[in-house]
């Protein structure tokens, strides 16, 4: 059964050790980087949440949802923020082991994850987003299955997807 769970001292250490393809790794933040980030996001008008993707009690992934997001680029140099992040939910981070991949983790995962957003834990909102690298074809894959469709921003480097909720 797969399952989110929140990151606590029980989990952190697992969940910092898993790790994507190296082939994968330019297409996702570090556990370990998210994790900060969410830290970092406290106090600052955006709420993020950090999750254990398990399936029992074991690990697979990591999958962090964010809301008004927007609010961080402010301490970024030069980096604008989608307008989509603003006031509305974001899949900011979803990542599965290399060892678990391509057995359904990562569609759960994500219907999860906006199962979640729907119950809108920061209040209500209007879109879901997310982004991914142009060449993860895999991931736009993914993302198109689930309604989501582009809209034209980019974040950084990365396509933006937006889902009505």
């Amino acid at each position: 059964m797969i399952r989110l769970e929140k990151i606590d001292a029980k989990n952190i250490w697992d969940v910092l050790a898993l790790k994507v393809k190296r082939r994968q790794r330019n297409f996702v933040a570090s556990n370990y980087v998210s994790i900060v980030q969410a830290y970092a996001a406290i106090g600052t008008g955006c709420t993020a949440f950090p999750f254990a993707i398990c399936d029992d009690d074991k690990p697979v992934g990591f999958l962090m949802i964010g809301y008004n997001e927007a609010v961080l680029y402010d301490f970024y140099d030069g980096v604008k923020a989608p307008e989509i992040l603003k006031d509305n939910y974001s899949v900011w981070r979803l990542m599965i082991d290399k060892k678990y991949q391509k057995k359904g983790y990562g569609r759960e995962a994500l219907r999860l994850a906006l199962e979640f957003v729907r119950t809108f834990p920061s209040g209500k909102a209007d879109y879901v987003s997310l982004s991914y690298e142009p060449e993860n074809k895999i991931a736009a894959k993914l993302y198109h299955s689930f309604g989501f469709k582009e809209n034209g921003e980019m974040d950084g480097d990365e396509v933006v997807a937006v889902l009505k909720l």
